[in-house]
């Protein structure tokens, strides 16, 4: 369970962080505003970022899953072996 919610905690918390940033950032001040290329302005930049971070988070904790589940078999299996 430490493991687990070792990983969980710290991305949650980077999400929500990563998340809330752009209606924050983009209410309270104008950096956001600037032209990064073109016409597209850093705020449709992060936008896309936050995408790009859902999908990489989905996919690093789908792996770890994986894993959290492999520990769990383990941890059923053996203590069903104490049990018989």
């Amino acid at each position: 369970m430490r493991k687990k919610k070792n990983f969980i905690l710290p991305m949650t918390i980077f999400f929500f962080v990563f998340y809330f940033a752009l209606p924050v950032m983009t209410a309270y001040s104008t950096v956001l505003n600037e032209k990064a290329a073109g016409d597209i302005t850093w705020a449709w930049v992060f936008a896309f970022a936050q995408f790009v971070m859902t999908w990489s988070l989905c996919v690093l904790y789908s792996r770890k899953a994986a894993k959290f589940d492999e520990m769990t078999a383990k941890i059923q299996n053996s203590s069903q072996k104490e049990a018989s």
